[in-house]
């Protein structure tokens, strides 16, 4: 059975969020819905689905921390919030390392922030290519302001922009590119620059401080520190789910889940996997396919003034000149000293002289709009992912390096570290062109990612794809998934809101037919 207790080692914690130290042995749960993932596609169906009166389970495979959790140690936060320690790895040439959040809130709490729509050309590719006649930007206006509302999506105060990132403005204007001022989930963000490592003033307004307070509010109950193995089936409907808890001292004690709805929003890497463990297929094939990661590289350029890229918003600004192109934006990404110390290839001495520059540097990214897929395959039980760099790809990330070189030189860079492996420092934009004009094999680069997407997207037609214009999945009763999985192909700009208006509206499409999914 499971008990309730007051405290955690956080300090009070709201009555309905349970942890580990309350579930003292084995327990069986009803409810209408369970929803596995507490992110961005689970938070907002766990909110607008309790506010409609339902009795719902939010089951989080990460722990519960509050805004007071969030400190600035930097290497316990990414042990805390990080699947992995956020070192998890897509296989391919060259490896991708990607990041996924675990923790009530799920990656909301380790983002940006960017809180972006989806673009009308994206939506027209998924009408035109996936049949999903529905999604227009019209049809999504309601869900993008519903969203956008609950999570304060706003300019940055001007006295929140850093150094950085009006360094990045400055080289973009005097190339005469097009730089957007970035909207966030925030209230009145400080710059204290730990997006990425929980927001420690709780400006940041992640699913943590957002959907779940409302979800709680209207009744549901959140279950942290919970694994889900499988999704329990009755012939083709989904009755729940299995999953355990691992107590302190190695104690594990099973968690049974009876609903009424399967909700699966464990993202594009972890949902396919719950649905393998589960037994379930799909006769598109296309389950765990389609992988589209964001690709990302950074540079590191020093200037001579001081920079103190730590103070300040992350990502206030983003040059958006080259999206057409495929590539969706460049950007200033502050980056605490540790995390630069490990992905720069100086050691020893010359490794402390680097980094007695730190206030010095301005670390700068380029995404791009992938042409090419991957897929998660599940081994014994856990989803590792495998992707290759197209060519095309590769050869746009350079030729983006290159105007990224410029843009960072013009705003007064003397120097210029690249992502490749025994990479040479750069000191001009000239120097930038020479070194790039020819093609660097991608088995030296350093590629990372934060926007994994594809891997059961939706589709009018089931024999192509693996769920419906909702989420629903084909073929299977009362299973939604709910995340950035079902994203027919990558959606060029940071996913989160795109994920919470399609959470939201197939919420409503419950709320509307509830009889059909809840009766």
């Amino acid at each position: 059975m499971a008990t309730q207790t007051a405290l955690h080692e956080g300090g009070a914690r709201p009555s309905n969020v349970f942890t580990r130290h309350d579930l003292t042995g084995d327990t069986v749960l009803d409810c209408d819905v369970v929803i596995v993932g507490s992110g961005a596609g689970g938070a907002p169906v766990a909110a607008e689905l309790a506010e409609a009166g339902y009795d719902v389970i939010v089951l989080e495979e990460g722990s519960y921390y509050q805004t007071r959790d969030f400190t600035a140690n930097t290497s316990q936060m990414v042990r805390q919030l990080y699947r992995d320690g956020g070192a998890s790895i897509a296989i391919g040439n060259p490896p991708i390392m990607f990041q996924e959040g675990r923790a009530v809130g799920g990656s909301t709490v380790i983002n940006g922030g960017m809180s972006w729509r989806t673009p009308e050309d994206i939506l027209a590719r998924w009408r035109d290519e996936a049949g999903l006649e529905d999604l227009t930007t019209r049809s999504l206006e309601s869900y993008y302001e519903r969203v956008e509302k609950r999570i304060h999506v706003a300019p940055m105060d001007h006295d929140a922009i850093g150094r950085d990132n009006w360094l990045l403005k400055k080289g973009a204007d005097a190339k005469g590119w097009e730089t957007l001022g970035n909207l966030r989930n925030q209230a009145h963000c400080v710059g204290s620059n730990r997006c990425a490592f929980g927001c420690p003033t709780g400006a940041k307004q992640s699913a943590l401080v957002s959907y779940i307070p409302r979800a709680l509010h209207f009744g549901a109950r959140v279950y942290a520190d919970v694994s889900v193995q499988r999704i329990t089936m009755h012939g083709k409907r989904a009755t729940g789910v299995i999953g355990s808890v691992r107590r302190d001292g190695g104690a594990k004690h099973e968690i049974v889940v009876r609903a009424k709805l399967v909700v699966s929003s464990c993202g594009a890497i972890q949902t396919p996997a719950l649905l393998a463990r589960s037994g379930l297929t799909s006769r598109s094939g296309m389950l765990g396919q389609n992988l589209s990661l964001h690709p990302n590289v950074k540079v590191v350029a020093l200037f001579d003034e001081d920079v103190s890229g730590w103070q300040g918003a992350h990502q206030a600004f983003q040059v958006r000149e080259f999206a057409d192109e495929g590539l969706g934006c460049f950007a200033a990404v502050n980056l605490p000293a540790s995390i630069v110390a490990m992905s720069v290839p100086h050691r020893g001495k010359q490794l402390g002289q680097f980094m007695d520059q730190y206030n010095q540097m301005v670390v700068a990214g380029l995404l791009c709009e992938d042409t090419t897929t991957g897929h998660v395959k599940v081994i014994n039980g856990r989803p590792q992912a495998f992707y290759n760099l197209a060519p095309h790809d590769a050869h746009n990330m350079q030729r983006g390096l290159v105007l990224l070189a410029e843009l960072l030189f013009a705003a007064g860079a003397k120097r210029l570290l690249l992502p490749f492996h025994h990479a040479q420092e750069l000191t001009s934009a000239d120097e930038a062109h020479r070194v790039l004009s020819a093609p660097i094999p991608t088995k030296g680069w350093e590629v990372v990612t934060v926007h994994m997407m594809g891997t059961a997207k939706m589709g009018s037609d089931r024999t192509t794809a693996v769920t419906d214009g909702y989420g629903f999945m084909h073929d299977v009763d009362r299973l939604l998934i709910s995340d950035a999985s079902v994203f027919p192909s990558p959606c060029r700009v940071n996913p989160m809101e795109t994920i919470m208006a399609l959470a939201t509206r197939s919420a409503g499409h419950i709320i509307d037919n509830s009889r059909r999914y809840l009766g």
